[in-house]
């Protein structure tokens, strides 16, 4: 690991802990299943300078790990990854996109927002991954209009199997942080109890 990822990492840690992204309670997921534990996200444009660092560390993801010639589009993931994903093909200057939650049952019926031609080559970004179902769903719509899907970006992977399910289906995932390394950096700093921390390492099912 290089010292500017790991660099990467830990203020990604800051960020999440200064804005309190990180909640415990009770939470349902978008995949249907229930946490003890929430990572929002959402919350982040609301803080500009987060939101600002936020993308950066995204732009610097992915030119490390995929580089910016092996994609042509960028596509959002509804709804916390389509503000990430805007600034972010603004600011490497490609095409931006995104996919519906649900098909458009009026006008041209869309699946998809933005123009998308056959063999375009898309990379999806999302805030996090649990069980990958929201970011294999964009992968179907996207393939049925022809275009291909080689890679994924987050910032988390909460380490639930979305990993391997992305795998299944061909699909590489890339992630700056994934969920035990955010616990024991924050737990480390004192942002989180030991309670807390087990209860985060608990709720992986990725060993």
């Amino acid at each position: 690991m290089t010292k500017e990822l790991e660099s990467m990492k830990g203020q990604l840690c800051k960020i999440l802990y200064k804005i309190g992204a990180l909640k415990f309670g009770t939470f349902k997921l978008t995949s249907g299943e229930i946490s003890p534990y929430y990572i929002d996200l959402r919350i982040v444009p609301s803080f500009p300078d987060a939101f600002h660092r936020i993308c950066d560390l995204y732009i610097n993801l992915i030119k490390q790990n995929i580089g910016t010639e092996n994609f042509q589009r960028i596509a959002g993931i509804p709804t916390a990854g389509i503000p990430f994903a805007s600034v972010i093909s603004y600011n490497l200057h490609k095409s931006f996109l995104y996919t519906r939650s649900m098909q458009r049952k009026h006008g041209r019926e869309k699946r998809i927002e933005g123009m998308l031609a056959p063999g375009d080559i898309v990379l999806l970004l999302d805030d996090l991954v649990t069980s990958g179902k929201s970011l294999l769903k964009a992968a179907s719509s996207i393939r049925a209009e022809g275009g291909v899907i080689n890679d994924a970006v987050a910032l988390i992977d909460r380490e639930e199997r979305g990993r391997e399910e992305l795998a299944s289906d061909g699909i590489t995932l890339h992630n700056l942080l994934k969920v035990s390394e955010a616990a024991n950096t924050l737990y480390d700093i004192g942002a989180i109890s030991d309670i807390e921390l087990k209860t985060i390492l608990k709720q992986r099912k990725e060993k």
